[in-house]
């Protein structure tokens, strides 16, 4: 069962996951703070060539199964037409504006 992204908690993060689905590269950007960071499998990636690789140039697609820590911990099936679908675990770290400052993604 997936939760449908309009009942996520976290504003930014239902948003994040939003941007995401439609594959929407404006909304994205707008989500995130300027300078925002991010991590998969635990290594720093550069976040403006991962979302073009990984999200935008491969159709990727969230599908979320739970949240936990007031919507800023998510486990989805996520898939893209690079790698297929797979469990992964995404965190984020929300500023004091509402955007996202980080977020990291790994296998769940």
């Amino acid at each position: 069962m997936t939760i449908p992204v309009d009942q996520l908690t976290d504003p930014a993060v239902r948003a994040f996951v939003a941007a995401v689905n439609a594959g929407d590269r404006a909304a994205f950007a707008g989500v995130l703070a300027p300078g925002a960071t991010m991590s998969d499998d635990g290594s720093d990636r550069d976040l403006d060539q991962w979302a073009e690789k990984e999200i935008f140039s491969s159709g990727g697609h969230m599908d979320v199964e739970s949240e936990q820590a007031d919507g800023r911990a998510l486990v989805v099936r996520y898939r893209n037409d690079t790698w297929g679908e797979m469990r992964t675990a995404w965190r984020f770290l929300v500023g004091d504006d509402g955007k996202v400052t980080r977020f990291e993604t790994g296998q769940a």
